[in-house]
């Protein structure tokens, strides 16, 4: 398999289905909006959008399984699977906020020449942020690029002179001091804090170097999957709020440059885990 080819591929059908997204915005009536729990909305653009996309990477990779948001798809694949979000950001689409994409992750199982049990690793990403018209993608030893240009995470050292990124809890209440607690320090140490809403966005600008970090707990793996590696690629680091590798399926990540990382980490371990 060619991972670069796939990649490509991929990225053509991202930009597609972003372009349906785009054209239903136009038109788009609130009567349309379905909530499938507390402050998580859905629409017929996102079931629709998803099903393009995952008839569309069958044809690509037909071997593959599926997770999705949407659960437009319920097969499991022995090898690969994709994990969608057909629309990452789906509050602002709603009310047009312009900030939304589209976000594809390809994971691979393998079994692991220490022991038995299977291992599963990230070897493709896009994310396609719909409103800029900028294409995020990374493929397995590849690195990370955006609309053809190679990036890479910034180079700053400091905390202090970081750019953050968060995402507000909306549904899961559980961890709100803690989460308080770490807001409160950063705003009083960084350059500042945004939330814009989407999450794939914000790991995508942290690959590009627009952040320096961005962190955030109760997000699924379709939400993260495809930001984390592309992040990765790019030459940062990325963990769950314990410094461990569950932050695909574990509801918890950071992900930063390489120089404010164990910071950044530091702080947050001093507040969830204390």
């Amino acid at each position: 398999m060619n991972l670069e080819n796939l990649c490509n591929e991929v990225c053509t059908l991202a930009k597609q289905v972003g372009e349906f997204i785009r054209t239903e915005r136009k038109t788009f009536s609130a009567s349309s909006i379905e909530h499938k729990g507390h402050n998580d909305l859905v629409s017929y653009v996102d079931k629709t959008a998803e099903q393009k996309i995952v008839d569309g990477l069958s044809k690509l990779l037909p071997e593959a399984g599926f997770i999705t948001e949407e659960n437009t798809s319920s097969k499991k694949g022995s090898t690969f699977n994709w994990i969608i979000d057909p629309l990452d950001g789906t509050t602002n689409f709603i009310h047009g906020v312009p900030c939304f994409s589209i976000s594809i992750a390809l994971m691979r199982e393998k079994a692991s020449s220490q022991s038995s049990q299977e291992e599963k690793e990230l070897i493709v990403g896009v994310i396609y942020e719909i409103n800029l018209d900028e294409c995020f993608y990374a493929f397995e030893n590849g690195g990370a690029f955006l609309n053809g240009n190679k990036i890479s995470v910034s180079s700053v050292v400091k905390l202090k002179d970081s750019l953050l990124a968060t995402g507000f809890p909306y549904s899961n209440y559980t961890r709100m001091k803690e989460y308080l607690e770490v807001f409160e320090y950063l705003m009083h140490h960084s350059h500042g804090l945004r939330r814009l809403g989407s999450a794939a966005v914000d790991l995508a600008y942290v690959a590009c170097g627009r952040f320096e970090g961005f962190y955030e707990y109760g997000l699924n793996s379709w939400d993260v999957a495809a930001g984390a590696f592309i992040v990765k690629e790019a030459g940062g680091k990325v963990s769950d709020f314990s410094g461990g590798n569950d932050f695909v399926f574990g509801r918890e990540i950071v992900a930063c440059n390489s120089t404010t990382y164990d910071e950044l980490l530091g702080v947050i371990k001093s507040k969830f885990n204390s």
